[in-house]
This record gives structure tokens, sequence and C-alpha cells, in this order.
């Protein structure tokens, strides 16, 4: 993903458009634990720095930046969103 998206920015770039990806981590869904369980035991399970779980409305609120003008310089790049789960460079 990361390659096809520089890819794009590059090939695209001089038209004005940019292209941006956004991967998130783990974010707080419902699944077959109860919440309060789940939410207990997911971010040590997972590694996650934080120690919580990504709100939706965090990866919405990230979107929302790079859809908007104030951002209109960034292009070719990955934005992750994950708590800190990956910890590869």
């Amino acid at each position: 993903m990361n390659n096809l998206t520089k890819a794009l920015a590059e090939e695209f770039g001089g038209q004005g458009l940019r292209v941006l990806t956004v991967s998130p981590g783990p974010t707080r869904t419902r699944n077959g634990e109860t919440l309060a369980e789940f939410l207990a035991q997911a971010p040590g399970r997972m590694g996650i720095t934080t120690g919580r779980l990504t709100e939706p409305r965090e990866t919405a609120a990230l979107v929302t930046f790079l859809a908007s003008p104030v951002s209109g310089n960034l292009t070719g790049a990955d934005y992750l969103a994950d708590g800190g789960a990956i910890k590869t460079v």
C-alpha cells in the first residue's frame, strides 16, 4: 500500500491530486466478550503502547484532517493510527 500511495502521488501530483492512506490499528468495536472484558484485556494482548484501543472518532478525525485544506501539502504518505501496536520502524 505504501508503494502504491507513493507511486500514485508522484504520478498525479502535478495535476493537483493528493494521495494519502490511513492504516487504523485495533479499533474499539463489538465482539463476543462483554465490552468491559474486552476493553480490559485487549490492549495488553495486542501490546498497544497507549494501553487502549483507538476510538472510531479518532480515526474519523484523522481522515477529516487529511481531507481538509489544512493538510494541503501532504501527499504520498500513510498515516498509522494504532496506539503504538506496530513496533517496527
